[in-house]
């Protein structure tokens, strides 16, 4: 029996996947406290990004991951002149010799293996694994030149999995939300398993759509079609999504929390081959979590932000930060349309 990939769950799983995460808030708030000094260093006064991301030692992507936690915390806070300051909360619990200093109790994950990893990471800028303490590559992502489990089966094949977990929760309620109306070709740019194409396919029976991914997660892929029924409605691109030719005048094309895995320099890029892969009046998809445009929260998702900085080389991104990615790529940032266990799809048309 053909399965369908448009069955919503009977119950939400979204506190699992909070739970699983919060992990990274005691992380952060322990490197803060007793390694980075983060309180200690505003105690004085309030310091502009740029200055307190410098008295840190840290740059610019781990700088915005960390006080984005701590803001959402209710730790930091940023006053009239865009200037971080702590909070009272922060300044009665959380600077050494207060009376109702808590410092030292955080302190005692000081040295847990999670914190002295978080810790690594925040000064080195570099995801889990790829340290110059280790050669095993990206466990998560694939760039030229870096060993990566995306080009080996067996590894690919379990991340490929393992991240179809959500998806099968998320793309159901991303085809019963979104309108594919007139659309005939839609591009899923670093597609995965292909759910949300298999979906969105099932939906509409005038879509075929095109799966665009490394060669060992399309192994998965091809499985995932014939499973669901597909395989004549979904063509499985094998390629590189950063300099590889893709499909051109698609009616749609879908970016499905892949831009989280890359810094800004590289989700610029992908959006401008998105976009260029557009037909006039194509609409392209991001569909990702999002931080509030202020980046102070909201916790889950700085939080998701902060597993994503540790395994991939992004972050969660802000609908202010992707809509300027949209308009430099040419398009006309639209709507945002919730789905799913914290995603929603932002919308560009060309």
């Amino acid at each position: 029996m053909t399965r369908s990939a448009l069955e919503l769950s009977a119950v939400d799983p979204t506190p699992i996947f909070e739970h699983f995460r919060g992990a990274y808030g005691t992380e952060l708030l322990t490197a803060a406290v007793a390694h980075l000094r983060v309180f200690d260093t505003l105690a004085a006064g309030p310091l502009a990004f740029d200055a307190l991301a410098g008295a840190l030692g840290l740059a610019a992507r781990p700088a915005t991951v960390l006080t984005t936690a701590l803001r959402a915390m209710g730790l930091l806070a940023v006053d009239a002149a865009q200037r971080f300051a702590l909070t009272d909360l922060a300044r009665e619990h959380l600077l050494a010799g207060g009376a109702f200093y808590v410092g030292d109790y955080v302190g005692l994950a000081a040295e847990s293996p999670g914190v002295v990893g978080m810790v690594e990471r925040l000064r080195t800028n570099r995801p889990w694994g790829t340290s110059d303490k280790s050669d095993d590559g990206a466990a998560f992502i694939y760039r030229e030149g870096t060993p990566s489990a995306m080009e080996h089966e067996a590894q690919a094949r379990h991340l490929t999995v393992a991240l179809a977990g959500r998806a099968k929760n998320v793309a159901p309620a991303l085809a019963a939300n979104l309108s594919t109306a007139g659309a005939r070709t839609l591009l899923d740019l670093g597609g995965g398993t292909g759910i949300y194409s298999i979906a969105l396919v099932q939906q509409s029976s005038e879509l075929q759509a095109v799966v665009f991914d490394r060669p060992e997660v399309l192994k998965v892929a091809a499985e995932m079609a014939a499973e669901y029924g597909v395989t004549d409605r979904v063509q499985l691109s094998p390629g590189d999504m950063f300099v590889d030719p893709l499909p051109i005048g698609c009616d749609l094309v879908l970016l499905s929390n892949i831009l989280h895995d890359w810094d800004l320099p590289e989700c610029r890029t992908l959006v401008r081959r998105a976009a260029a892969a557009l037909r006039p009046g194509g609409k392209l998809w991001i569909h990702d979590v999002f931080l509030n445009d202020a980046l102070d929260g909201p916790l889950p998702i700085a939080l998701y932000s902060a597993a994503l900085f540790t395994l991939t080389e992004g972050r969660a991104y802000s609908q202010a930060e992707y809509r300027a990615m949209l308009a430099d790529a040419g398009l006309t940032p639209g709507a945002h349309t919730p789905t799913a266990i914290h995603c929603g799809v932002l919308e560009g048309t060309k």
